[in-house]
């Protein structure tokens, strides 16, 4: 007698799954119900396209989901659309909360329904639970994070999308604009990555000129209110880094807090900022000396997600190309894990044709730009060019200045504060900005 067995339906299930909970469960139990279930778990990539990158990356995320009782495979959703991995699997079944509805991913529930379609599937959609404590849950990793989650963040980032946007935060205040700014525009969330923890900004905030003034076991005491409040990766303005044999204590002292990455650039001796139009008394170090100095940070660093990136001074000091693309090359083979070209000049074509040239070579590592004087330069343009990481670097320090300059100087011209009002933040806004 021939016995044939009924091949059992299949169900599609989308997830994220960053930090599980019963919802996810339950979704997951009555898809079982309707047959094998496969679940599309969200890439670093996917995720990062429409909100911040998720706290445990894509490996240790499936290794969790494939453990639930009701999953029968895991497989990798590359994007937020579905339709690839629907077309590949022709699911019977898409399995989803109603809560995508509305929102961004009202788009991605129309293509659902219109790829189903194709093969008769159908989309299971189950009532959204609204008594699951979600801002409970979330409300563990909103202010603050463990160093070793959000030291790894940067280069997770850098893995996971296009390029890494970078602004500048002085205190813990602009630490929150930075965490918390976003807009929605062409179906994408816009937001900062990362934050610049700037020299000059440290140094102006506390009275003090930009050059070195103020030291760096200072300013790493002075990221803790940063560190408590926020969670996205720091990058650290180390300036020239101090003498060789004081690298190895910034560069532990940097990763035991959970900063990402630390910036050093290839100048010696007392600092003038590279902005200044004067450099007749800066001097650029060696290629020897400076590629010890990453050799010893990458010695003594001990975890592999922490970051020394080099920045090459060359076009500041009017060396040329050709010095600023040699350097590049002794600093990646001295271990730099990645390479700031700097420039001071109006425009961007300099620091465009650098990275044409030196994004060809065999031992290109990640590039970043600071565009404070080529300002006109949009993004898309950079990144074409091959820039990862885009610092904007002094910013929200200009601009609390500007502000604070012209709210002051409105208060003694008019002997009242009413004329300031309808351009500073409201007394209601800034009670409840911090809960």
């Amino acid at each position: 007698t021939k016995i044939i067995m009924k091949l059992k339906k299949k169900v599609y299930v989308g997830l994220s799954v960053d930090i599980i909970h019963e919802g996810h469960i339950n979704i997951l139990k009555v898809a079982s119900g309707y047959g094998d279930v496969i679940v599309g778990l969200l890439t670093d990539e996917a995720i990062a396209s429409y909100k911040n990158i998720p706290y445990l990356d894509y490996a240790r995320r499936k290794i969790i989901v494939q453990n639930i009782k009701y999953v029968k495979k895991v497989i990798p959703q590359k994007t937020l659309s579905y339709v690839s991995n629907l077309e590949l699997i022709r699911p019977d079944y898409v399995v989803h909360g109603d809560d995508w509805r509305e929102g961004i991913q009202k788009k991605t529930r129309a293509k659902v329904i219109k790829t189903l379609k194709k093969w008769s599937g159908k989309l299971v959609e189950i009532k959204y639970k609204k008594d699951i404590p979600l801002n409970s849950i979330y409300k563990i990793f909103e202010k603050g994070s463990l160093p070793d989650v959000r030291r790894s963040k940067l280069k997770r980032l850098i893995s996971a999308k296009k390029f890494i946007r970078v602004l500048e935060a002085h205190d813990a205040l602009s630490a929150l604009i930075v965490e918390n700014s976003k807009i929605y525009e062409k179906g994408n969330y816009e937001t900062f990555d990362a934050m610049w923890s700037s020299s000059l900004a440290d140094s102006l905030t506390k009275g003090k000129p930009d050059n070195q003034s103020v030291d760096f076991s200072t300013r790493i005491s002075g990221l803790s209110q940063i560190l408590e409040t926020t969670t996205k990766p720091i990058i650290f303005d180390a300036d020239n880094g101090g003498r060789s044999e004081h690298i190895s204590n910034l560069v532990r002292s940097l990763e035991s807090n959970g900063v990402s990455a630390m910036i050093i650039e290839d100048k010696k001796g007392a600092k003038i900022n590279s902005l200044f139009n004067n450099q007749a008394s800066s001097t650029q170090d060696s290629i020897k000396n400076f590629s010890n100095k990453i050799k010893i940070a990458k010695a003594v660093s001990f975890s592999s997600d922490f970051m020394v990136i080099a920045r090459i001074e060359s076009l500041i000091l009017n060396k040329g190309m050709k010095d600023a693309l040699n350097r590049a090359k002794s600093y990646c083979k001295a271990g730099a894990d990645a390479i700031l070209i700097h420039s001071k000049s109006k425009y961007s074509d300099e620091v465009i044709k650098f990275a044409n040239i030196f994004s060809q070579k065999s031992y290109a590592k990640p590039l970043v730009c600071v565009p404070s004087t080529y300002s006109k330069t949009y993004e898309k343009t950079l990144i074409k060019s091959g820039f990862k990481i885009i610092i904007y670097a002094n910013h929200q320090i200009r601009a609390s200045y500007r502000a604070m300059q012209i709210t002051a100087k409105s208060i003694l011209k008019n002997k009242r504060s009413y004329e300031t009002e309808k351009k500073i933040a409201k007394i209601q806004e800034v009670l409840t900005l911090i809960e």
